[in-house]
């Protein structure tokens, strides 16, 4: 599919010209001789243009206007490039500062033209990038990819949205590896205020000592052996949006120094520079560790982390949160189907009691491998256990829905029924819900252990089948 050109100009042997020309070279081509059929065309519903190549003085108004217009509304994400025949310096100056790509000036040779839409062509595509990106990091990282709902990971939840609302400047994140710090630095930054900047993630462990402070900071050509450019530092490179330092007490005593006279100051030197960089940032700050033992073992300087934890975020380990095993297994689940093609939709019984049972050291981040690596490995419908490869300590009862119906069981906790369409799956829920709380005798959060499900998912269920009636909380 062609990329799409808007050449507006009034003269129209001149347009004619160039419009061949682009033709020629590949471009869709929109056309247009005046500001308002420019408009009109940005305006409507056809294919919006990569490269708006406009004159800058037309009959009924200056280009730079409706470029203004453009940048100050939703606009399209096109690189604009003014052409001009009598420009003046304020007028390219204004150019400049409402973001158009280039101003030039008439005539123009051709082989020029060429190069400079070329250039314009490809910051437009790095854009388009960039937004889409965004777009799907926000739809991504909402506050709904923190999954469950207990109560520990409501109060997560609770917090990130507010802390979302507010314009913070630094977080400390704490919590054990694999607990979900990360997904807390997304969601945290994508619903937050600073949401359409740039969120860049480093973890400091990995940063070879003798380069920390270049890939932190950024160097100026010459700074050292083979530094033959300047180099945007990942300070530099979150400028508008946030910087996620993971791993923060690795960062050497001299490094955290300059971390922090940069927080205050909001500005900093590259490595072999001269002049100071203005930067606009807020930093999250995580470590496994804890980090009061960071400071009192002096590996975090007193001063950075008093500066940095303007905000603590405690995130929970996956055992203190096992009420949210279920919907966190059928995410992964469902991820995993998706990436691999398979068609995992059934979790037995002995599963459930192997997962329950286990104490999940390496927490979301070990149940999310465990997960994938079953479904990888699966041949039906059903999630194998004999790739769990997690140790056999029992555990809870399984939720019955996810019990093999066997009527030769001689059980009175199997509920067994007929996949022949004889009840839809709302009677089949309703017969289960009903069988759960006989044998709870009404006690609704007996009923929900036994069926491995939360209680205030088990009381919309049977809220929802009206069997409120004869019912009674655990005192």
């Amino acid at each position: 599919m062609s990329d799409t050109l808007l050449l507006v100009e009034d003269e129209a042997v001149l347009r004619g010209e160039m419009g061949r020309h682009f033709t020629r070279q590949g471009w869709d081509l929109l056309q247009a001789a005046t500001l308002a059929e420019a408009r009109r065309v940005l305006a409507g519903e056809g294919p919006a243009p990569l490269v708006v190549l406009c004159d800058m003085t037309l009959p009924d108004g200056n280009a730079l206007d409706l470029l203004e217009e453009v940048r100050a509304g939703a606009g399209t994400r096109a690189e604009w490039i003014i052409l001009t025949g009598y420009g003046t310096v304020a007028d390219s100056v204004r150019a400049l500062k409402l973001g158009a790509f280039e101003f030039l000036e008439k005539p123009c040779p051709m082989e020029r033209l060429d190069l400079v839409v070329s250039g314009a062509a490809r910051s437009a595509r790095a854009q388009r990038r960039v937004a889409e990106s965004a777009a799907r990091n926000h739809e991504r990282f909402g506050l709904d990819a923190w999954v469950g709902d207990s109560p520990a990971t409501v109060r997560v939840r609770e917090e990130v949205k507010r802390l979302a609302t507010v314009p913070i400047g630094t977080v400390v994140i704490g919590g054990e590896t694999g607990a979900g710090k990360g997904l807390v630095a997304r969601i945290l930054h994508y619903t937050g205020v600073r949401g359409d900047g740039p969120l860049v993630e480093v973890n400091c462990a990995a940063l070879p000592k003798e380069l920390m402070e270049s890939e932190l900071f950024g160097h100026e050509a010459g700074a050292f052996t083979g530094a033959r450019g300047r180099h945007r530092g990942y300070l530099e490179q979150a400028h508008g949006g946030t910087l996620f330092l993971d791993e923060i007490g690795e960062l050497e005593s001299p490094l955290q120094a300059k971390l922090l006279k940069a927080l205050e100051d909001h500005r900093f030197r590259r490595v072999g520079g001269e002049k100071e960089v203005v930067v606009d940032v807020q930093v999250f700050a995580a470590s496994n560790s804890d980090v009061d033992s960071l400071v009192s073992e002096g590996r975090l300087r007193e001063d950075l982390f008093h500066r940095l934890s303007l905000f603590r975020l405690e995130v929970p380990p996956l055992r203190e949160r096992l009420e949210d095993l279920e919907p966190l297994v059928y995410r992964f689940i469902a991820d995993s189907n998706a990436r691999s093609g398979k068609d995992v939709r059934v979790v037995p019984g002995s599963v459930w009691r192997r997962l329950q049972g286990y104490a999940w050291p390496g927490n979301v981040r070990e149940l999310r491998n465990v997960i994938e690596r079953s479904v990888l490995l699966s041949d039906g419908p059903v999630l194998p256990g004999r790739w769990l490869q997690v140790p056999q300590d029992g555990g809870g009862p399984a939720p019955a829905e996810h019990r093999p119906a066997d009527p030769s069981e001689e059980d009175d906790t199997v509920v067994s029924f007929h996949l022949d369409g004889r009840e839809t799956l709302d009677q089949l829920e309703e017969r289960i819900l009903r069988r759960a709380l006989e044998l709870s005798r009404g006690n609704v959060s007996a009923a929900a252990r036994r069926l491995g499900v939360s209680r205030q998912t088990l009381r919309y269920r049977i809220e929802k089948h009206g069997l409120a009636e004869g019912t009674e909380e655990e005192e």
